[in-house]
């Protein structure tokens, strides 16, 4: 028996009541299958799927975000895909969905994730535990709603040689938003960055995708001295699955790092 499904995308995905094999084409939706239970009916995730540890050893590689072995994905024969419009080709989805179930998740904000988790279980059976997991993270986000509200403006960079920021309509700067910062930049997305001209309170590095490290933090400093630049955990801040539950400890450990200086 089938059923049918409305993604994030609107469109309608015709899936099998039970779902028994599943592909994950995104990171952070790999690791919240696995947090729902679901380790052993993975049999397709990308070599960025990082999270849980071991994983990859597992289950079958099918390439990453951004080329997917679609090939590969079909011999694999799943009952379900599971991708992301942001994180994945579209090229590659129509391939896919042509002759397979292919879930897609559109996230912008927090509640756009909490409605991804919800679907995601109710498609494979597993909706008590994403329901475990929604309330935890609305629970640990509540604590931030006490936090003070800094106006602080904030350069959030994602990539080096060229710079690239993160803009408004992302799901990364309705997470700044949450913790009272203002983005510096007002280029939708993620804007190539000319840097002179710029004068932000804070300059975020993140851990990806590009790997900054300590080392970048004096080069920037140089150039701008009246900024304080962090490095920062980019999961905690553009993973919208079940790592939100973690999300708010982390960002109270970093807020505090921040005032202190």
């Amino acid at each position: 028996m089938k059923k049918n499904y409305t993604d994030q995308m609107q469109r309608t995905v015709e899936v099998n009541s039970t779902v028994l094999r599943i592909v994950s084409l995104v990171p952070s939706q790999t690791e919240l299958l696995v947090d729902l239970g679901l380790r052993d009916k993975l049999v397709g995730i990308t070599k960025f799927c990082v999270h849980p540890r071991g994983l990859k050893k597992e289950v079958q590689l099918i390439g990453g975000t951004k080329n997917v072995k679609v090939d590969l994905v079909k011999s694999l024969n799943p009952d379900l895909v599971i991708g992301n419009k942001e994180e994945n080709n579209q090229t590659d989805i129509e391939e896919l969905e042509k002759s397979l179930p292919t879930w897609m998740s559109d996230i912008f904000n927090l509640e756009d994730a909490l409605e991804m988790i919800r679907e995601v279980g109710s498609i494979t059976g597993t909706s008590q535990k994403a329901e475990e997991i929604v309330s935890k993270i609305r629970e640990n986000f509540s604590r931030l709603k006490n936090l003070k509200k800094t106006n602080q403006t904030v350069l959030y960079l994602i990539w080096k040689n060229p710079y690239i920021a993160v803009g408004p309509n992302t799901f990364i700067d309705a997470m700044l938003t949450t913790l009272g910062f203002q983005n510096a930049m007002k280029e939708e997305r993620y804007p190539e960055v000319e840097m002179t001209g710029l004068n932000p309170d804070l300059i975020f590095l993140s851990s990806e995708p590009y790997p900054f490290k300590e080392k970048h933090i004096e080069e920037l400093q140089n150039q701008f001295p009246a900024s304080q630049v962090v490095l920062v955990d980019g999961e905690f801040f553009s993973w919208y699955g079940s790592r939100l539950m973690d999300a708010p400890a982390y960002f109270e450990e970093l807020l505090n790092q921040i005032e202190a200086g």
